[in-house]
């Protein structure tokens, strides 16, 4: 923990000193709310994404990356407020409540034609969650092993179409209106496994499903449909300033920096080919 918040504390020096020199005038006028940035996450937020469910922290994954993008635009911590959204919800065509959204979401393009997407903050891979039962009973990192388990998925997420894709299991998968109701499937021993992005696969293995296994990971260039990025209402053009301080971040090495503070752990997990 001293090493998560010694980085967290050099981050914000350097994202201070950043503001001192006059970076961030990109953004203004061009949010919700004069002088605020309003982020949306999901409700709730879970990690390796958000810490606690407490986005205003700053702790977590993809609550360190907003204010680090925050701090690009020219706000200070204290000039960024949250909004909760469903993941669907956000997605839908219409006003929004927020200047960005930040919910692991990667671009289809179903998607597409509703909003807006930035430049990605993160690519991750897509990773197998199963029970140690289920392991017990023979299952191993192959592909073909993989097609003979019973899956579930949410019906909403592109982890639907990759199981359908990569893994072609033999029987359909069962289908659930979100990832709760995936897992607690898994935990009532009606499906074998599912697909979640690895650190969400991370989390939910060590904490979430009891006996959980995280079985393997899909190479990152095989998880389509690819990186995950901020969402945007369509025709925003805060999008532009948002990919403006994504740049930035990347080429600083800050967002590696902050990638190394929370998803370190997201290592060293069995690859399937």
């Amino acid at each position: 923990m001293k090493t998560v918040v010694t980085s967290a504390l050099l981050l914000a020096a350097s994202s201070s000193m950043a503001l001192a020199a006059g970076h961030g005038s990109c953004a203004t006028g061009l949010t919700l709310e004069e002088n605020v940035l309003t982020i949306a996450t999901g409700n709730p937020a879970y990690y390796p994404w958000v810490l606690n469910d407490a986005p205003e922290s700053g702790e977590g994954y993809e609550a360190a990356v907003a204010y680090a993008i925050a701090a690009e635009l020219g706000f200070e911590a204290d000039a960024v407020t949250w909004v909760r959204t469903s993941f669907d919800e956000a997605i839908q065509p219409g006003a929004k409540d927020f200047d960005f959204n930040m919910q692991q979401y990667s671009i289809t393009p179903e998607r597409e034609q509703m909003v807006d997407f930035s430049l990605p903050y993160y690519t991750s891979a897509m990773a197998v969650l199963t029970t140690q039962s289920v392991v017990d009973a023979g299952a191993t990192a192959t592909l073909d092993s993989l097609k003979g388990l019973v899956w579930g998925a949410d019906a909403n997420t592109t982890a639907l179409p990759m199981l359908t894709a990569i893994v072609a299991p033999e029987k359909d998968p069962l289908l659930y209106g979100d990832n709760t109701d995936v897992t607690a499937a898994m935990q009532a021993n009606q499906i074998d496994a599912a697909l979640f992005d690895l650190p969400t696969a991370l989390y939910l293995s060590a904490v979430v499903v009891e006996g959980g296994v995280l079985l393997g990971q899909f190479p990152a260039d095989r998880s389509e449909p690819g990186p995950v990025r901020p969402a945007v209402e369509e025709g925003n053009p805060l999008r532009d300033c948002v990919n403006t301080a994504i740049t930035a971040l990347t080429e600083s090495g800050k967002m590696a920096e902050i990638e190394a503070i929370w998803l370190q752990d997201a290592t060293g997990v069995p690859v399937i080919e």
